[in-house]
């Protein structure tokens, strides 16, 4: 391959990053502008022009479907397999590392990964050992601390002692809870990060070695690094390695789960010799609908800058409708939906998306009505079902006897006479005698310490995972999930549940099996048992839509990042609701939400709609809230406000009023429905309604602090703000 085969197909600022002579490189890239074809034509650029071995670059990104595109993708510009490269996720880098040097990192060799599944129930265990109140103290807070404290770097050790009841008590969980992990050999995911970044700090030799090896590295999607895998790469990178750094501060929506957008605002800091490109031509929406995202995220004060522009026409403006409520918000949407599959184009390529969770009930009652097929996108993914994990732990306990969680898990399932006192009376023996839960079941076995009745099933169930293991080592993959599923009494115990949830079961367990006859061990030389349960464990953490037939697909604003559709309609676009209430005070947190109003705009391709409903039930009493300052940054002219009818009667709801015509406008009244104004008592409100004419006419006004008052103009003496 030569240069022109590697630059030719780009564009000139593209061309500028694939080629870039520069040290460090900054590439700020714009919604739909191409960021992984230049990722992947970089790392082209670096093997064929700069002779560079591809095992001497690594890749990371934040998913396996990401990392496993860009493997293809390379993989096809470079004409041979990628096989051996280092590209992979964050995690999947990690995990790859600390199995290669599991003895420095001070891990068993055979350690497992916990999945956030896994994870709380070794949380529930720690409660039960310390006997903390669940109610006072949820399991999931205890989960949530754990993992924040290490996204920031920080074991249990390192936290300053506590003053307050709240931290001492998620102190004393995190400490017994790295006990335990300990002595089972497991990690969580975030585990991974931090014991990989103490792998450099406590052995130089080995990141000296790294560090001669990586003739450059890559990170994709970098706005979304938090500290520990930022951290993580600055050591690696040293004064030596030149780091590429691929990502939008504009799409930095995920503070709230550990990202840190300070990473990419503050890399040329970090890094003085860097180069910034700006990736700016867009090759997905139309030019309507990008220059309303650029008004938008051009509020923020903390952002490095870019314009997204494109040759494409200005397309169909952005259509606003002002919904009496939520029910006539839903309504109008699925009619919107209905006209948009009648003129022959697919329910998948439309897209529905909104702040909270919370809305999406009435959206589902309203398709449902017009028998429009939808999906929620993110539902239960195929490694987080109940038959799957299951099974997986049944495989987990053959590499692995000490692996607790698993043991757990398939103790008793299929049910088989071991109850929870039971297994309450081994976990205490475990804690006691410092061991895993499976020695501690063949201690108590052994020695008797059991009624006779429990001690017959235990015995069973032990001497079954150790048949199950008998004459399947040298096995294919396919062939050993395919026995220990049957064995194990998995697929008759589905079979025996009514109905097709039963069916559904026992169909997932047998296309586990085709997923194991599917797998490409990473290292062949190594058995694929111990990988693929590291893989599946992996993937489980992905965020993935399920594939099925053509549905409109519903989703948060967080969901869609990533994703683009045709058609989208932007939700419940009012004050405290999007912007959410609990940011609008902090600006960091604000500002975070115009970056996801942002991510939303840009989801769309040809066609926008945004909608609000002047009322809405929220929290069991009606609320009034102004329409989102997100669609109030957007110029006028871009925007086309969706009229059904001149006039149209007020919904019951507002029976308290008398009974009153909503017009296009307040005829001479200088003010139109949805207009921001200003009363000098009131101060800043919306304009709802308007009722008679002349002298006597009055108008509703929603204002911001006093709430809905209706007033007479003549009087009034509003100021329109725009």
């Amino acid at each position: 391959m030569d240069v022109t085969a590697i630059l030719d197909p780009l564009n000139s600022a593209q061309r500028d990053a694939v080629s870039s002579q520069a040290k460090h490189l900054l590439v700020l890239a714009g919604a739909g502008s191409g960021k992984t074809r230049v990722l992947v034509h970089r790392i082209a650029w670096l093997i064929q022009v700069e002779q560079i071995s591809p095992y001497s670059l690594l890749a990371v990104t934040f998913t396996n479907k990401a990392a496993r595109e860009m493997r293809a993708r390379i993989e096809d510009l470079l004409g041979y397999s990628g096989q051996g490269m280092w590209v992979g996720t964050f995690h999947g880098i990690a995990h790859r590392l600390l199995k290669m040097h599991w003895q420095q990192a001070g891990l068993p060799e055979n350690f497992q990964i916990l999945d956030s599944d896994d994870q709380l129930r070794l949380v529930k265990r720690v409660y039960q050992t310390l006997g903390i109140d669940d109610s006072r103290w949820p399991y999931r807070q205890a989960q949530g601390f754990i993992n924040a404290q290490k996204d920031e770097g920080l074991r249990a050790r390192h936290l300053q002692p506590a003053q307050d009841p709240y931290q001492r008590t998620m102190q004393q969980i995190y400490t017994a809870y790295e006990e335990a992990c300990e002595r089972g050999g497991m990690v969580d995911f975030g585990e991974l990060l931090l014991r990989a970044h103490e792998l450099w700090l406590q052995q130089p030799e080995l990141l000296q070695h790294y560090q001669q090896r990586f003739r450059h590295v890559l990170v994709d999607e970098f706005q979304d690094t938090n500290a520990i895998q930022y951290a993580w790469l600055r050591m690696l990178a040293g004064n030596q390695v030149p780091l590429m750094a691929v990502g939008d501060d504009d799409q930095s929506i995920y503070g709230w789960r550990g990202a840190k957008v300070e990473n990419i605002l503050n890399f040329s800091r970090d890094y003085p010799d860097t180069q910034t490109v700006r990736l700016e031509q867009n090759y997905r929406s139309s030019k309507n609908i990008l220059d309303a995202a650029n008004a938008v995220i051009s509020r923020n004060v903390d952002r490095l800058g870019k314009n997204l522009w494109t040759d494409d026409p200005d397309g169909e403006p952005i259509a606003l409708y002002a919904a009496f409520n939520e029910h006539d918000e839903a309504r109008f949407i699925a009619d919107r939906l209905q006209d948009w599959t009648s003129q022959g184009n697919l329910r998948e390529e439309a897209a529905i998306l909104y702040r909270s969770n919370a809305q999406s009930r009435v959206l589902e009652e309203a398709l449902l009505r017009a028998g429009i097929p939808y999906r929620i996108y993110g539902g239960q993914k195929f490694y987080e079902r109940q038959e799957i994990r299951n099974a997986l732990a049944y495989l987990r306990l053959l590499v692995n006897r000490n692996d607790d969680a698993a043991f757990e898990r398939v103790v008793n399932t299929p049910t088989r006479g071991i109850g929870d006192k039971t297994v309450q009376g081994l976990r205490e023996l475990a804690r006691d005698e410092g061991m895993s839960l499976w020695r501690a079941a063949q201690k108590a076995v052994d020695e008797s310490l059991l009624p006779g009745r429990a001690s017959n099933a235990v015995a069973g169930f032990l001497a079954l995972i150790d048949e199950l293991e008998e004459g399947v080592v040298e096995l294919p993959l396919a062939e050993i999930a395919d026995h220990v599923i049957a064995r194990s009494g998995l697929i008759d115990f589905h079979r025996r549940e009514k109905g097709d949830r039963g069916e559904s079961r026992v169909e997932n367990l047998q296309e586990l099996i085709t997923a194991c006859r599917g797998f490409e061990p990473e290292d062949k030389a190594l058995s694929a048992l111990p990988q693929f349960l590291d893989q599946a464990a992996l993937d489980a953490g992905d965020r993935q839509a399920d594939a099925g037939a053509d549905a409109v697909q519903l989703m948060t604003l967080h969901s869609a990042k990533g994703l683009e559709f045709p058609l989208v309609i932007l939700a419940g676009m009012e004050e405290n609701l999007f912007p959410h209430r609990m940011s609008v005070e902090e600006p960091g947190r604000l500002e975070e939400e115009r970056r996801l109003a942002y991510v939303g705009i840009t989801r769309a391709m040809q066609k926008l709609y945004l909608t609000f409903a002047e009322s809405r039930q929220q929290y069991g009493s009606e609320s009034y809230n102004a329409v989102s300052r997100f669609v109030r940054d957007i110029p006028a002219g871009l925007i086309e406000e969706v009229r059904l009818r001149t006039h149209v009667q007020r919904p019951t709801s507002y029976a308290q009023k008398p009974t009153v015509s909503l017009s296009d406008s307040g005829a001479d009244t200088g003010l139109s429905l949805g207009q921001r104004v200003t009363h000098h008592v009131f101060g800043e409100g919306v304009v709802l309604n308007f009722e008679g004419n002349g002298a006597h006419a009055r108008v509703q006004v929603n204002f911001d602090n006093e709430g809905s008052k209706w007033l007479v103009l003549s009087y009034a003496k509003l100021t329109p703000l725009c």
